[in-house]
């Protein structure tokens, strides 16, 4: 009750912030009404639910998602994310196969209406997303709840402790979860979770692979961007990340003169920032979302487009994967393994600590600190192939060896889903 009067209370301060946040990008001050369960018309009852909070989750999603569009074509599929940009991202990758919504606050009138409409027959959480009320309608309802690619950091458990019968309420509501690796799991377990609640399935992040019409669309734009040049991309890039970035490419210039930058910040709301800041630093550039070719004279091109990172990387000789040269706990870097380049990341990587750690030990993961290091870095890679190629090779290796999360998975999951004909 206390947790429901919270979540109240708070809201004016969400819609202030969602408005704030709307002056850099529109899409927050739209769809109001389905974050409060209002959510008519827009799906289609009895199947399965799907959240994913951001773009990571539904990236690690989309293998799942369409593997079950496959295995069960007759169940309508709902997936929901919380923001604009995950919004984007899965309108984009499915089109019209699955419908989605934003998923409401968690608020028990808004959760009660939002089911009501989605009736749904199997609801997966990708990673951990715990909202209590939302898993207390569940289990009244007795709709099976399993949280998939789950993970729980250290701090994260720290700060659920604080609450620890609170949270061990809230667990006992789960029908299962499918977490990350063992250390995840043991972090449940000390929450309160039950024994028979838990199963380790490994990261669905490594089941991703390089379709034959993605490679094809790479190559075609590689060679039509940079066929006698090296390329670099920094992606996933946050604020004091970009002027970092373009340092070390006006160093690198200085060496390698037709070196060609591709830059992609993480969230769409800061792509006229990144421009602004390419601009004043000189650089001559253009936006991907232009649609031109970068001439001989192009140094950097900026990736304002939504849904093609693994595109992008195609193009690219080596990577840089960001928010982590910043306190961010960095992004994925297995999308760029998957293309099997060199994959350079900073320090704070904790946000990926069981992936670095395996790309680590593999010898497939450089880790920078600063400019100098970064310059240092990408002149060794583009001047020695062999280099490039060993660092590449290991850490498409460590991809290959860990994939196999999404079909234990899919096994947990036929339990709680129609027998298939």
């Amino acid at each position: 009750m206390i947790y429901s009067i919270i979540i109240y209370l708070i809201q004016p301060i969400i819609w202030i912030r969602l408005l704030w946040r709307s002056k850099k990008f529109p899409a927050h001050r739209r769809r109001w009404a389905e974050r409060y369960g209002f959510c008519q018309g827009k799906v289609k009852p009895g199947g399965i639910m799907l959240h994913s909070v951001s773009v990571g989750e539904t990236l690690a999603a989309i293998p799942l998602v369409r593997i079950l569009r496959y295995r069960y074509p007759e169940l309508p599929i709902t997936v929901t994310t919380m923001t604009p940009t995950g919004s984007e991202r899965v309108q984009s990758a499915f089109g019209n196969d699955v419908h989605h919504v934003y998923l409401p606050y968690d608020l028990p009138g808004a959760m009660n209406r939002f089911l009501n409409q989605v009736r749904p027959k199997l609801v997966i959480v990708m990673e951990t997303e715990l909202w209590p009320n939302f898993i207390k309608v569940l289990h009244r309802r007795q709709i099976p709840l399993v949280i998939a690619n789950a993970r729980l950091s250290a701090r994260s458990v720290a700060g659920y402790e604080k609450f620890s019968s609170f949270v061990a309420s809230i667990l006992c509501r789960i029908t299962l979860i499918a977490a990350q690796n063992e250390e995840d799991g043991a972090r449940f377990l000390e929450l309160g979770l039950k024994k028979n609640q838990l199963v380790v399935t490994g990261s669905l992040k490594f089941d991703i692979s390089l379709t034959r019409e993605l490679a094809i669309r790479s190559l075609t734009l590689r060679r039509q961007w940079a066929p006698c040049r090296y390329v670099w991309i920094a992606t996933s890039t946050h604020e004091g990340e970009e002027m970092l970035m373009l340092e070390a490419h006006r160093q690198l210039l200085a060496i390698f003169p037709d070196l060609l930058l591709i830059l992609v910040p993480r969230h769409p709301e800061r792509f006229p920032m990144v421009r602004k800041i390419t601009w004043k630093a000189g650089f001559n550039y253009i936006l991907r979302s232009s649609g031109g070719i970068p001439s001989k004279n192009t140094q950097v091109v900026i990736g304002d487009s939504m849904g093609e990172l693994m595109l992008m990387y195609g193009i690219a000789d080596l990577a840089f994967v960001g928010g982590s040269l910043v306190s961010r706990g960095g992004h994925n870097p297995l999308e760029a393994a998957v293309h099997a380049i060199p994959v350079l990341m900073g320090p704070y990587t904790f946000n990926f600590h069981d992936i670095c750690s395996k790309l680590n030990e593999a010898g497939g993961l450089i880790t920078v600190t600063d400019v100098t290091s970064l310059v240092k870095e990408v002149s060794t890679l583009l001047n020695d192939e062999d280099y490039r190629i060993y660092h590449g090779r290991h850490v498409f290796e460590v991809l290959y060896q860990n994939q196999g999360a999404l079909q234990r998975l899919l096994n947990l999951l036929e339990p709680y889903l129609p027998q298939q004909s």
